[in-house]
């Protein structure tokens, strides 16, 4: 029988806990990077899908994700203007709170320009897109809301035609589309006492206003001379969408990004140090028994062979059950923790460095008995 084979099951029960422990912190691992991953993946999610080769934001802001902006509803008609573009769409998005199913959600109230936007970017699981000009919602499942049910907001009730899924905010609330005129009028919704307040103030109504207008270009138009036109009148910024990746991975998610990794990097290091000394106390404890082997002349070969294989295992069976266990957790964590196959391959890598590594300490260590210890 082989020798790696024969050890384990000398003392099963030691064996089996040892690669429970290797596959949490392996489960850990894959769990910091899947959400790395899906904090990147919920922050990028409208920029990636939505389409638009330019986002047209108020001047001066970098919004409307890193930061608010604010530009007149009617700037869409100016752009559409523009030589080299081909259509313009209004965007919109706010965080709400509501109440329902006698508890408190929020969701990120996002606007479809339904003039000038069919709404086939917005991935629906079941129903239909919004129709009417208002009160129909299409709402994600983070929401927590059902097809059918309504949603009272802003003073008005919201028919849900449709559900979505796996569509986020940077801040993990689930999406609810409206109609771009019904997400102005809950952007700008005030109490009675407010609008009372400052109607005798002498303020007026506030203007309907939108985020960003988003822009495509026509085939072969240069975003760059489309950009510098418009970005001429003065007024208003314009971003490609590869400038608002970079806006929110580069500034508002810097911080969050470089911590998460950080820890990710320490897992590991923690992880390379366990499975090192699980290896190392597996070695001592057979001294004797490598010793006896010497004596018997086998050679350093075939004791390589029994602490290789016997790390090997560890590592394997251990990152085979973190992966399982990882697959099993974390759909039921509130954030989206998304495990990809590439960091899947990249994190194995990893595990069989540390496990190379960790044989060598223990074929050293072994290297060190002297067959006459047996007799000592």
């Amino acid at each position: 029988m082989n020798l790696a084979l024969k050890d384990i099951l000398h003392a099963p029960a030691r064996f089996l806990v040892t690669i429970a422990g290797v596959a949490f912190l392996i489960t850990a691992a894959v769990g910091m990077i899947g959400l790395y991953r899906g904090i990147v993946s919920d922050a990028l999610l409208i920029v990636d899908v939505v389409g638009a080769d330019l986002w047209v934001v108020q001047g001066g802001r970098a919004g409307p994700f890193s930061e608010r902006s604010s530009v007149p509803m009617t700037l869409e008609r100016r752009v559409a203007g523009v030589a080299g573009v081909a259509t313009t769409r209004r965007f919109m998005q706010t965080s709400e709170q509501f109440t329902a199913r006698g508890a408190s959600r929020r969701a990120a109230v996002t606007g479809v320009d339904l003039s000038a936007d069919d709404g086939r970017w917005i991935p629906l699981v079941r129903g239909r897109m919004i129709r009417k000009g208002h009160y129909e919602a299409v709402v994600d499942r983070a929401v927590g809301i059902g097809l059918g049910e309504t949603i009272h907001l802003a003073g008005d009730d919201y028919a849900v035609v449709g559900i979505t899924r796996d569509m986020v905010d940077i801040s993990g609330d689930g999406m609810m589309f409206v109609s771009i005129n019904d997400a102005m009028t809950i952007a700008v919704d005030r109490v009675a006492a407010e609008v009372r307040l400052a109607r005798r103030a002498g303020e007026a109504d506030p203007d309907l206003k939108v985020a960003a207008v988003l822009t495509t270009l026509q085939p072969g138009a240069d975003s760059a001379t489309v950009a510098a036109a418009i970005a001429e009148w003065g007024d208003v910024n314009v971003l490609t969408a590869a400038e608002q990746r970079e806006l929110l991975l580069g500034q508002r998610l810097w911080r969050l990004r470089v911590q998460i990794l950080a820890f990710t990097s320490v897992l590991l290091v923690v992880t390379a140090i366990v499975v090192s000394l699980i290896v190392y106390t597996m070695t001592l404890e057979k001294l004797h028994t490598i010793a006896m082997l010497k004596l018997m002349g086998a050679r350093g070969r075939l004791i390589a062979v029994m602490i290789g294989e016997q790390a090997a295992l560890i590592g394997l069976l251990g990152f085979a059950l973190g992966l399982a266990l990882a697959h099993v957790i974390f759909p039921l964590f509130p954030r989206r923790v998304l495990i990809e196959p590439g960091d899947n391959a990249m994190l194995f890598g990893v595990v069989a460095v540390i496990v190379f590594a960790s044989a060598l300490v223990g074929v050293r260590r072994a290297n060190r008995v002297r067959a006459q210890e047996v007799l000592a």
